[in-house]
């Protein structure tokens, strides 16, 4: 699977990027080290909560 991430400087200093790929993904860092250090954990928990979601609503 491929994602796509967009990485933005933050008004306030530092970088945050999302996931357009999966809604409401994001995560933020220091630098762009931390940024692309905390993609994976914040993946990982977007894709979890929907695998619980569609669980919920399963017939």
């Amino acid at each position: 699977m491929q994602l796509t991430v967009v990485i933005h400087k933050a008004e306030e200093g530092g970088y945050w990027a999302e996931m357009p790929n999966i809604p409401g993904c994001a995560t933020q860092g220091e630098s762009l080290k931390d940024v692309l250090a905390n993609l994976g954990e914040a993946i990982e928990g977007c894709l979890s909560v929907q695998i619980e979601q569609s669980r919920k609503n399963a017939p």
